[in-house]
This record gives structure tokens, sequence and C-alpha cells, in this order.
């Protein structure tokens, strides 16, 4: 569970802040928007991150509920609509880190697999590779092996729900660690984090931010890349 108070609402740790946008890390865990079942979201914290802003920031997109890392929230209505056309049109750069239950026999490659989204009374709803689906495409890079699990660099290309976590069980063969859904829970949680942004703005620098790599990581025996920048 995240912590009652997350440390992301301390502004001196967001990863990026100005006067439009800011991100945050989001801890995994928390939901970014209210369940169904009711229970805590980010929804709870965002009157503590308009730090003297006259409105609370939106989310400009989402993050699944047990994925942490850089989540963009815009702090007036104009720029929410600029982000997300940017996120619409393919222009946002995102890169994620997640471990998977298995060894690759490949260092790098892409992933093109089209999903849709299934459901039944019995398993809920789900994602599922189609023909007839959305299309998805990941870029991938294979960064550290430790204990037959590894760490692996996923460059989504676009934004399907649940796309990295599809596109690992079916594209490179073995589920991310600790998934419910396509793989196995593991008290640790789900080992994908968001870690970095960079979001193009006309006549301004862009966003980028980086969210560190978790501690669930690092208790698995993986560090950071060196390379860490995105």
């Amino acid at each position: 569970m995240p912590p009652a108070f997350p440390d992301f609402c301390a502004q001196a740790t967001l990863p990026f802040s100005d006067g439009e946008a800011l991100v945050i890390d989001k801890p995994a865990g928390l939901p970014v928007s209210r369940p169904r079942k009711g229970g805590r979201s980010l929804e709870d914290f965002l009157p503590a991150l308009r730090f003297g802003f006259q409105r609370e920031p939106q989310p400009v997109h989402r993050l699944d509920q047990d994925t942490s890392g850089c989540l963009l929230l815009a702090r007036h209505a104009k720029a929410l609509k600029r982000f997300g056309a940017a996120f619409e049109s393919g222009l946002v750069s995102k890169l994620y880190w997640g471990v998977i239950a298995g060894a690759l026999t490949q260092e790098h490659g892409t992933i093109e697999l089209a999903l849709t989204k299934t459901s039944s009374a019995m398993d809920g709803w789900r994602i599922v590779p189609s023909p007839q689906g959305k299309r998805a495409v990941t870029h991938w890079r294979q960064v550290a092996v430790v204990g037959g699990k590894t760490l692996v660099e996923f460059r989504p290309e676009t934004g399907r729900t649940h796309q990295i976590r599809v596109h690992a069980l079916h594209g490179l063969g073995h589920a991310l660690v600790g998934d419910p859904v396509y793989g196995r829970a593991d008290p640790a949680g789900l080992m994908l984090h968001a870690a970095h942004l960079t979001v193009p703005r006309d006549g301004k620098p862009p966003i980028v931010a980086r969210a560190p790599m978790p501690d669930r990581f690092r208790k698995l025996g993986f560090a950071e890349p060196a390379n860490a920048d995105g």
C-alpha cells in the first residue's frame, strides 16, 4: 500500500514542476482514478499538489494502479488539452523499466501486436492480442539478468491499456514479475516503473522528468542502469 502522505506531495521531490505542469513519482498501489469499490486514489492528494495555485492539477494520462513512476499533471485546462494532444499524436517519449520472469535470447527488438479488450464472467476483463485490435508497438532492450530474472527497458511507441504487460507475455514469452493478471501475483508487487518522460512544448523547453528506480527492483538485485537518462 502507498504511504499515508506520499513523497510526491513534497515539492522538492517532484521530478518536474513549472507554471503549467507537474510530474509526480506515483507510488505503486495508488490508483489514478477513484476505484468503483471506493478507497483512496490520487484524487485525495490533488489539493496538496496545488502548491499555491488556484486550481488542483489534473492527470493528463494514466498509469496502472500497481505501476510506479512518472505521471504528468496539468495545472490548467489549456495545458491539459495541449498535453493530451501530444500523447494522442505520439509525440511523448516514455521509458519504462520492467522485470520479466525469465531469460531472453536477444538483446533488443520491437514487439508489434495489436491489442483488444475481452471479458468473461470468470476472469473479468483483460487485454489480449488480436489482428482486429488497435495497433500497439513496443521497443525493448535487455539491461541485466539477476537470478533468472531480466531487467528490460521498454519504450512504448503507442499507449494502449496494459500494453507493456501484454507485450512482455506474448512478445517476449514471459510475464512481468508480480503481474496478477498476466502472470502471478507477488507480495513485492508488479515490477513495472515509468522511469522517464519527455513531453515537447511549442515555444518552451520540453518537460523532461526522471523517477529513480524503486526499492522493490533493488531488492531483486537490480541497479539503476548507467545510461538512465532516457
